[in-house]
């Protein structure tokens, strides 16, 4: 079959959050074919280029969310009228509580669509959701009669900035995505996200019946709920009711909802998922870097903790040095390796706090810029001669420490467990489903309890040799590549066979033709013959030097 993968600042971009897993899957379903729909996160993103592509891949388009130029479409009076009704609607339907009794209660998938439409036949809509009339619009629609309190009290600078948001998450709609040749040729939609990336799949389903596939590893509106902190109380209800209205109808109108854990399954079951859509996939990853160290019968250094990730605020460094320094009470020769760098200008700022505390609490034991002592706490990066692969960072102690206070899927966690490592992990996000009973699980923010608990551990060389034969296990059973592809081929089957046929081929008198597409028209080549299967117009490489038109680029392999 034929899959649009839908993605948002992921695959197939070097710097891709979620490209990793989704390379994987592409690679793993060689017989299906992908045609890739690929918003970029920035700029720089864009100049890292693409990861090399598998032949199964049979063109690539590309669009910015992060920017827009003016689509230079004008619109006459006719067009006019329609947006504004539209827009109204839209902005109605965000503005007002959502009853699900009420006739009303799916005018934003009304307006939604309309608009789409509208961008249809004009040509776009950028310049019309930057006019004065949309601004005026959402006015009009906060100071209604029955608008929500926070809608009423919203000013002219937090109208600009919803208007402005509603323009950026909106732009999905004015792409030349949606055609017979485009999404209108593909079999099914995968969106590897809510939110932007699943918009281009829900209008697939508008125009032309696409069934949706949509999974969520980390769910999109719980992330948009911890973002805008500073923002005024009506930009935040606005904008609040935008993305859950977008992800209601997302899982609306889905055929699929695959969470990535249960965790995330909670958060779309309480946004509206149907629980008969849902069917939990967890994250596949490839065991095989860790299998040396997994299955080695060496322990570790015995005294020795182990921390690997992102140097961020969420992570918790904090509590985890005080949590050591109780350690070093109970265990003196006990060593702490925090592996890995910062994310960003906020996480080079929290490395620089975490080494400061960690000189303060160890004063007389100071030894230099990256070291406390005699190595009781280094600050090390994977790469180096001593740690030149994730796996090796592992192996460098004999129990993990997870202190995070924010949590999704925790891979680094999982990686932990293909290590064969005991692990003493913070209850957040999805830890106590990715660990089962193979670990210790001890409140976040409390360094007394993770202190305990790794010092029951460090002393019980025992228990931790079981847990961590455990951890593996477990691991390769439920977090595999091979589990994860597996699912996925499943579900686009059970997918493909519930919806019915789309594109009928008609004989010369008009009457259907039974079986004018067989199941053997997605098989690679021909199956009549052994002749080569021809490249398809689209795929031909472009010329070099050929302009490429905005806001959409097409490449192919």
């Amino acid at each position: 079959m034929r899959i649009g993968l839908l993605t948002e600042g992921g695959y197939p971009y070097v710097s891709g959050g979620a490209g990793l897993w989704c390379d994987r899957l592409v690679r793993g379903l060689d017989r299906h074919e992908f045609d890739v729909y690929a918003f970029s996160r920035g700029e720089a993103q864009e100049d890292e280029g693409w990861v090399p592509l598998p032949p199964q891949v049979g063109r690539v388009l590309t669009a910015p969310l992060w920017t827009a130029g003016d689509d230079g479409v004008v619109y006459g009076r006719r067009a006019r009228r329609r947006f504004t009704e539209h827009y109204g609607e839209l902005a109605a339907a965000l503005c007002t509580a959502a009853d699900p009794a009420a006739p009303e209660a799916d005018r934003f998938a009304t307006a939604l669509y309309g608009l789409a439409e509208l961008a249809r036949d004009e040509g776009g809509l950028v310049a019309a959701l930057r006019s004065e009339t949309a601004v005026r619009a959402l006015e009009r629609a906060c100071r209604a009669p029955r608008a929500l309190r926070a809608a009423r009290e919203a000013r002219v600078p937090d109208l600009l900035a919803v208007a402005a948001h509603l323009e950026q998450a909106l732009r999905p709609l004015s792409l030349d995505w949606y055609e017979e040749d485009g999404l209108g040729a593909v079999d099914l939609c995968h969106a590897t996200a809510g939110g932007a990336a699943a918009l281009p799949g829900l209008l697939a389903h508008h125009f032309f019946g696409i069934p949706l596939l949509v999974t969520e590893y980390g769910v999109r509106l719980r992330t948009h709920y911890l973002t805008r902190p500073d923002s005024s109380p009506a930009v935040r209800a606005l904008l609040a009711a935008f993305h859950g209205r977008l992800a209601a109808e997302t899982y609306r109108r889905a055929a699929f909802i695959t969470p990535g854990n249960a965790h995330a399954r909670r958060w779309q079951e309480r946004c509206g998922a149907d629980r008969a859509k849902l069917r939990t996939v967890h994250p596949g990853m490839d065991a095989a870097p860790f299998d040396e160290v997994g299955e080695s019968q060496e322990d570790a250094d015995p005294h020795t903790l182990v921390w690997v990730g992102r140097v961020e605020p969420a992570k918790d460094l904090v509590s985890l040095l005080h949590a050591f320094a109780e350690i070093r009470k109970e265990e003196p020769g006990t060593r702490l390796r925090i592996i890995g760098g910062p994310s960003g200008a906020e996480g080079a700022d929290y490395l620089g706090h975490c080494r400061a505390l960690a000189a303060q609490l160890f004063p007389d034991e100071a030894e230099g810029p990256h070291s406390v002592g005699a190595n009781p706490v280094s600050f090390e990066e994977i790469g180096g001669p001593d740690l030149p692969t994730v796996a090796d960072a592992y192996a460098s102690g004999a129990v993990t420490v997870l202190s995070s206070v924010v949590e999704g899927f925790p891979v680094g966690l999982v990686e932990a467990m293909l290590c064969g490592r005991a692990t003493v992990s913070t209850d957040v996000g999805a830890v106590v489903e990715a660990i089962g009973g193979t670990g210790l699980v001890v409140p976040p923010r409390n360094p007394r309890a993770l202190a305990e608990a790794c010092v029951s551990l460090l002393r019980d060389p025992a228990r931790r040799a079981r847990l961590g034969a455990a951890a593996r296990a477990r691991a390769l059973e439920l977090f595999t590549v091979e589990q994860n592809v597996a699912a996925f081929h499943g579900l686009y089957l059970e997918t493909v066979a519930r919806t019915p046929v789309r594109r009928l081929r008609l004989n010369d008198s008009g009457d259907p033709l039974p079986f004018a597409t067989p199941a053997e028209a997605r098989v690679p080549g021909h199956w009549t013959d052994r002749t080569p299967r021809a490249v398809p117009v689209w795929a031909a490489d472009p010329p070099v030097g050929a302009a490429t038109p905005a806001p959409t680029t097409e490449a192919a392999r």
